[in-house]
């Protein structure tokens, strides 16, 4: 983060403007469980009175990790100040005895073999120094990575930036044009609200269908749809992933890294597949409508082993559904793309535990009978 805000600063200053940096506080996952939501809210009440209390003509909002982006796209709504979204950016992949490797996805496969005796301490210890050999969000269409995609579906983040990895020459690039882009916001000011709209949240939903994101995805847009006064609801995503295929191919569902997904074509190449079921009018941070931005990019490189076309998706339908039944009679979320054909039907005993300490404590135990 230091050298992207320096891009940041002199984007700023190279457009003619004073660039002030302020902190607000920064949301470590790991750190926070199981009150990570609570934590995003008041995140995004500090971006909110920060922005709004300061006389501020446009920020730049810089995040990274899975509550991050969204606690700052929610800030921003409310204050409704000119505001352009800079993500950290994936980390880069490791190497394993000649495996590839990323977080987080490879770490709970890994954890999990070695949970059950397939790797020693000594193998587990070489695995974690490899895991995470860059700065920069999970390598894998995790929570981070799909947020970053959803702010550049909504049109809050520059063109192709979501995917551009933290350690890229192009991820400074995009800091410094983000910089100019706030500093041009001040001439011709575009509000969050007037990109925040239920059309955008739609081309939003969209994508993360296509992408086959992060189920937690759905709370967060929800969340930002809310602050602008949109409502979503599980029958809007079912509605939306009956039409909208699968497209990309990455971990956790699929093969590939989100430095794959970069080189690939990125959100660009994503977009520009989905265009028929999107709202094209819809607009984005740097004035242009989303047709607009995508006719620039015609003819671009796509590799089409990570980004499918729409003829030839992974699935035809989209990788999450709205479920609802007994178990959950306000509803659940299910990434489909990721579930294999035995998890749509089962029948078994419930096994039920009264906490997550007395799931810790029986869940590796032997005796427990369970498959």
């Amino acid at each position: 983060f230091p050298e992207m805000l320096e891009a940041v600063k002199r984007g700023v200053l190279a457009e003619g403007a004073l660039p002030v940096p302020f902190p607000v506080i920064s949301l470590g996952e790991v750190f926070l469980s199981p009150t990570s939501l609570k934590f995003r809210n008041l995140m995004a009440m500090d971006v909110e009175e920060m922005v709004r209390a300061q006389p501020m003509d446009a920020v730049v909002l810089m995040g990274g990790c899975d509550k991050t982006v969204p606690a700052e796209l929610m800030g921003a709504v409310s204050a409704n100040v000119p505001a352009v979204m800079l993500v950290g950016g994936p980390m880069m992949t490791g190497r394993y005895r000649g495996e590839r490797l990323g977080a987080c996805t490879d770490c709970r496969r890994f954890w999990a073999a070695y949970r059950g005796g397939k790797v020693s301490d000594t193998e587990i210890g070489e695995i974690e120094g490899n895991l995470a050999v860059t700065a920069g969000t999970c390598a894998v269409m995790g929570t981070a990575s799909t947020m970053a995609c959803i702010a550049e579906a909504l049109g809050m983040a520059l063109p192709d930036s979501a995917a551009a990895p933290a350690v890229h020459a192009d991820r400074l690039r995009i800091a410094e044009e983000s910089g100019r882009t706030a500093v041009r916001l001040i001439g011709k000011p575009i509000a969050p609200r007037e990109i925040v709209t239920r059309k955008s949240v739609e081309n939003a939903l969209r994508v993360l269908l296509a992408l086959s994101g992060s189920t937690n995805a759905v709370i967060h847009l929800t969340a930002i749809a809310g602050r602008a006064g949109i409502r979503i609801t599980l029958d809007d995503l079912n509605r939306l992933s009956a039409e909208t295929p699968v497209l990309v191919d990455l971990k956790p569902t699929g093969d590939h890294y989100m430095e794959d997904f970069h080189a690939a074509g990125g959100m660009g190449a994503v977009l520009a597949e989905l265009a028929p079921l999107l709202h094209l009018d819809a607009l984005t941070v740097i004035g242009e409508t989303l047709g607009e931005r995508l006719a620039r990019r015609a003819g671009h490189y796509v590799n089409r082993a990570v980004v499918r076309e729409r003829a030839s998706p992974l699935s035809p339908v989209g990788g999450l559904i709205g479920l609802s039944g007994s178990l959950a009679p306000d509803g659940a979320l299910l990434k489909r793309a990721a579930a294999t054909p035995a998890l749509m039907e089962h029948e078994g005993r419930a096994v039920v535990f009264s906490s997550l300490e007395d799931l810790a404590a029986r869940i590796d135990d032997p005796d427990l009978d369970v498959t």
